[in-house]
């Protein structure tokens, strides 16, 4: 079932999306060669704690088959698409590395992705950041009263096929509320004009995800968790939590 949320649910929401900015802020601050994912990690961790909210990702197991998620930020790095898990791994410098962070405050969950490079950033992987965050703009402007989630869809895949990258739609964004993962599916590609027409108070996660070397093709580690591009390259992974308002469309994982 697909709900629609009041103008001050979606307020409550923007505080949990500034929460989720907050971590965004402390893990970029703290990236740097030489530090662990676990210490990122645990600046993430603190942030929740100084709000008083909560993780939706460390425990969660969406299948009876995969282990639960053990940190409260998903770290990727350089091939990882998504999924990353903090582990030891220390940071080198010119690592491209994906931050997805949530936070639940008040029963209302925000949702949110930053991609950017430690350190020396490396040309390529700048134009990957950039075509990814373009796709992101694309999909937030098509979110309005009266389209369609196809839209949306079509709007991220237009940028990022233009750009030369690889677009799997197994996973992609959501529906978000009072939990992470709700109804509708939003996938990264898809056609113009097709699928629900989107209404006042509908609040959706926007995730691209793109593979720079073209191939839309991926494999997971053996830790369940862990999603890598096949044949190697680089991955970028933007995302907002947004509502679509008679305003137009509203970000609400920003900082205040």
């Amino acid at each position: 079932m697909i709900e629609l949320r009041t103008p001050g649910e979606i307020e409550a929401m923007r505080a949990a999306g500034a929460v989720v900015a907050q971590m965004h802020t402390a893990v970029r601050a703290l990236a740097a060669p030489g530090v662990r994912l676990t210490q990122l990690d645990q600046a993430a961790r603190q942030v929740l704690a100084d709000a008083g909210a909560t993780s939706p990702f460390l425990g969660y197991a969406p299948l009876r088959s995969t282990p639960p998620f053990p940190g409260v930020v998903c770290l990727s790095v350089n091939d990882v698409a998504l999924h990353g898990v903090p582990t030891s791994q220390e940071l080198e410098d010119g690592d491209l590395l994906s931050v997805d962070a949530g936070a639940t405050l008040d029963g209302w969950v925000g949702d949110g992705a930053v991609t950017f490079s430690v350190g020396t950033p490396r040309e390529e992987d700048v134009r990957l950041v950039d075509t990814t965050t373009r796709a992101l703009e694309a999909g937030i402007a098509a979110a309005v009263v009266g389209g369609r989630l196809g839209d949306v869809s079509a709007a991220i895949g237009e940028v990022g096929r233009a750009g030369g990258c690889g677009i799997n739609t197994d996973q992609g964004g959501h529906g978000i509320g009072r939990s992470m993962h709700e109804a509708p599916s939003v996938p990264n590609e898809g056609r113009a004009g097709r699928g629900l027409k989107l209404r006042a108070g509908l609040v959706i996660a926007i995730e691209p995800w793109f593979l720079a070397g073209g191939s839309d093709d991926y494999r997971v580690d053996a830790d369940g968790w862990t999603l890598r591009s096949a044949d190697g390259s680089r991955a970028a992974h933007v995302e907002h939590t947004v509502a679509v308002t008679d305003d137009g469309p509203r970000i609400l994982t920003l900082l205040p």
